[in-house]
């Protein structure tokens, strides 16, 4: 039986593996697929270059990454034994202490290593791990980059450049015989300080002081100053080589020395299980989707008040983008609620494509038209449709209010609110919570160290104080922005949410309709020319009464004012006094209180008995003495108005300013179109043109689909193919390293003929119209005019080439 050859390239790595763990590579880091690598070598190089390393870097979990930067400071290659042993220690420090994290460890270690071999950042067998070159760079010690272990350079690192004669002078003052040549000096020491024997009988005899020394340094950072006189324990550490000289003032604890006095870990604390998520309360599961429909019931309210608000047109857009903070206060005063509530319910609007600006000469925000449509959805619809947005949007509305890299202040609405982790960590910390048992609410600290597992790079961000990296900010905000939306009730995550998660929009909706408040079709009207609404009210209702009556106060009940603007304001819209009577009488449980319908009447009654026109204004009426109270008052003398007829006067404001000039002067005057009829007057329903959603701003580059991958992996093997096959031909001229065929016109001609006669494939060399060079394997299907139509065994597809472009073809070996 024969033997494998072990992969002596991370190509050759590459190249042994099957389709279904390419595929996966391509799928842990989509980043190598843009565009498809031409073959394997290409697909190695490009997984070597370190902005691909780092991303790959940071997507593993601290155990993984901790193995990694174990064989950063292990010797390379490593056998799996090594690289045990750095993690678990020799156990001599601590004895059985350390039984059950060892155990973890063993049986985590395969799993982690697995995860660094498919993402091709470690390659070789079991008995020649190796880490991937840029990784090494990157996670090895250095004075400038100190290693995440704590760890210094190696005896043979730390010595280099050291004179022969010092060199002797350790040993002899380590208690070592004197060698021949710096090199057989460097590995003597580096022998003692690995043999864990001889290097305690060296520990034994150092004072106490330098004992001291060593604890400060093991666990990194290895280095420390020394002055040129130093202390008689430093001294008795620098003349046994414990402490090597970086510079003049400058010492560093060699890595075989360190790794003794840990007991052979590369880490203080090795982490090969994930912290659990702790629980903070337990709740009655019924309870908490109770609370969640509330409070998902209310979000979806607070959006549609809030766009009623803006229905005639928001605030202006800041010449920079975004919303003044001025606008932010009266949102929020108007919402009741803090700015960053406020400033979250905008985005969330905004996230739901129901918001944007209008893209005018004077830029407001306004409603969309989908806002229109999504009104007219039931409550749960609508929430699942402002969840679904939530959940995949990268708008970060806990930002609000921060200042950007420049110092720039951020705003609602403005330009710099995308991050792009914030998806991911949205479904992650809702992952984390459907771990847990119904009802449970989880304690936030075990979330964000959960996370700070799973992504340690991400969090090693942080700086001191109370400063927090972007992931552990963006799991709190979701935290707090999961209870605002009705995503999780009193902390636990709700039924409906799960529904979300795992069975789609239409099963969430479903979960969720039962748990919501029944819409009202009636009020109760008091005395005090006020209606009381017990719950939600049926849209058409709501949007009447709005018309007719101010909101008063919200809450469990919603509390509308009738005062006499209120009813004008109905009158405006076209509505008729019995019309207003009636509609009263349909939708109230208790009698229509006299006082509201003689302020009906008596609004009604003098509602358009002015009329406003456009001279530029004009006022007329059929009685004079209406006209002759109006001249005669004082208030109107900004109006500047004079009689033109015995029924008409004319003023120089226009028709808009007449009319609220005139309604403040306490009478109700109408406006009229050129042809003398009333002008009904609605609430202003301004839209936006047709505005899309803002598409969410992607982490890099998107997974690829099966499909994709698959068609992938194919070209991938296809140009390994055309790269490596063996030619036939001798006398083609192609230099070594994959250099195109070169072939005269004729030769390329002939070769090409023969292999359509033939029906076999040749390699030829092409250069595109662009002038990309590349190398194909082809089966010849038809040679005429001057191009040769063939399947392309690199592209798995029918192609032309134009003759003039092949550099030269040569057939393929049987």
């Amino acid at each position: 039986m024969g033997t494998t050859t072990p992969p002596r390239t991370l190509a050759e790595a590459l190249r042994a593996r099957d389709d279904e763990s390419l595929a996966g590579l391509l799928r842990a880091r989509p980043d190598l697929l843009s565009p498809v690598p031409g073959d394997i070598t290409q697909l190695a190089t490009r997984a070597g270059t370190r902005a691909s390393v780092v991303r790959a870097l940071e997507h593993l979990d601290r155990f993984a990454l901790q193995a990694a930067e174990a064989l950063a400071v292990a010797p390379d290659p490593a056998p799996y034994a090594t690289l045990l042993g750095l993690l678990t220690g020799d156990g001599q420090d601590d004895g059985e202490q350390r039984d059950d994290a060892g155990a973890a460890i063993v049986a985590a270690l395969p799993g982690a290593l697995g995860t660094l071999r498919e993402q091709a950042l470690v390659w070789g067998e079991d008995d020649r791990l190796r880490l991937v070159r840029t990784a090494r760079e990157l996670l090895s010690p250095s004075p400038q980059h100190p290693s995440p272990t704590g760890l210094g350079p190696t005896v043979a690192e730390a010595t280099a450049g050291m004179s022969p004669g010092r060199l002797q002078e350790i040993l002899a003052a380590a208690g070592l015989p004197a060698t021949h040549d710096p090199v057989s000096a460097v590995t003597a020491l580096t022998t003692l300080f690995t043999d864990r024997t001889r290097m305690g009988e060296l520990l034994d005899t150092a004072p106490m002081e330098a004992l001291s020394v060593l604890d400060r340094l093991v666990w990194g950072p290895p280095y420390g100053e020394v002055t040129p006189n130093p202390t008689p324990p430093v001294k008795w550490l620098r003349d046994r080589g414990l402490l090597l000289p970086v510079s003049t003032r400058t010492v560093v604890l060699p890595r075989e020395a360190a790794l003794h006095l840990r007991a052979g870990r590369a880490h203080r604390v090795p982490e090969p299980r994930p912290p659990a998520v702790a629980a903070a309360a337990e709740r009655d599961p019924q309870a908490v989707d109770s609370a969640a429909a509330g409070q998902a019931f209310l979000a979806v309210t607070t959006v549609e008040e809030l766009l009623k608000t803006w229905n005639g047109g928001g605030p202006t857009v800041l010449r920079a983008g975004g919303l003044s903070v001025r606008e932010l206060k009266k949102t929020a005063t108007a919402l009741d609620v803090s700015e960053p509530v406020a400033a979250f319910w905008v985005e969330l609007a905004y996230a739901a494509g129901l918001l944007a600006s209008d893209g005018e000469t004077d830029e407001r925000y306004a409603p969309t038209p989908a806002y229109d449509d999504w009104a007219e959805l039931p409550a749960q619809d609508r929430w699942v449709s402002l969840a679904t947005a939530w959940l995949t949007a990268t708008r970060t509305s806990g930002l609000v209010g921060g200042q950007d890299a420049k110092g720039r202040a951020l705003s609602a609405l403005g330009s710099d609110l995308d991050r792009s982790a914030a998806p991911e960590v949205r479904h992650r910390v809702l992952a984390l919570l459907a771990e847990l048992p119904a009802g449970t609410a989880p304690d936030p600290e075990t979330v964000l160290a959960r996370l700070r597992w799973e992504r340690p790079l991400r969090g090693a961000a942080a700086t001191a104080g109370d400063a927090m990296d972007l992931r552990s900010r963006l799991a709190l905000w979701t935290l707090n922005e999961s209870e605002l939306l009705g995503i999780t009730g009193r902390g636990a995550l709700a039924s409906q949410t799960r529904a979300l998660l795992t069975g789609g929009p239409a099963e969430a909706a479903a979960r969720l309709a039962p748990l919501l408040p029944e819409p009202l079709d009636h009020v109760l009207l008091q005395a005090d020319l006020t209606a009381v609404a017990p719950g939600p009210l049926e849209r058409p209702l709501a949007e009447m009464l709005g018309a007719l009556a101010d909101i008063e106060s919200k809450g469990g009940a919603t509390v509308y004012r009738f005062t006499p603007g209120s009813v004008r304001r109905a009158l405006d819209a076209g509505q008729t006094a019995a019309d207003l009577h009636a509609f009263l009488a349909a939708h109230s449980r208790t009698p229509v209180p006299q006082p509201l319908s003689y302020l009906i009447d008596d609004v009604a009654r003098r509602h358009g008995h002015l009329r406003i026109g456009a001279a530029s204004a004009y006022v007329r009426c059929d009685d004079e003495a209406v006209l002759n109270e109006i001249l005669a008052d004082k208030r109107s003398a900004a109006l500047r108005l004079r009689r033109l007829a015995p029924t008409v006067l004319a003023a120089r404001t226009d028709p808009a300013s007449l009319l609220d000039g005139l309604r403040d002067m306490g009478y109700a005057p109408a406006a009229e179109s050129a042809d003398g009829d009333v002008l009904i007057t609605r609430a202003g329903a301004h839209r936006t043109p047709p505005r899309s959603a803002p598409v969410p701003v992607p982490e890099g580059p998107p997974v690829p689909d099966p499909t994709l991958l698959g068609a992938a992996v194919r070209a991938i093997r296809a140009g390994d193919t055309a790269a490596t096959v063996v030619r036939k031909d001798a006398e083609t001229t192609a230099s070594p390293g994959g250099a195109l065929p070169r072939t005269t016109p004729a030769e390329t001609l002939v070769t090409v003929q023969a292999a359509a006669m033939t029906g076999s494939a040749v390699w030829i060399g092409y250069v595109n119209a662009e002038g990309a060079a590349s190398q194909r394997v082809i089966a010849p299907v038809r040679v005429e005019g001057g191009f040769v139509t063939a399947y392309d065994h690199t592209a798995d597809e029918i192609r032309t080439y134009p003759l003039h472009r092949i550099t030269g073809a040569a057939e393929l070996a049987e």
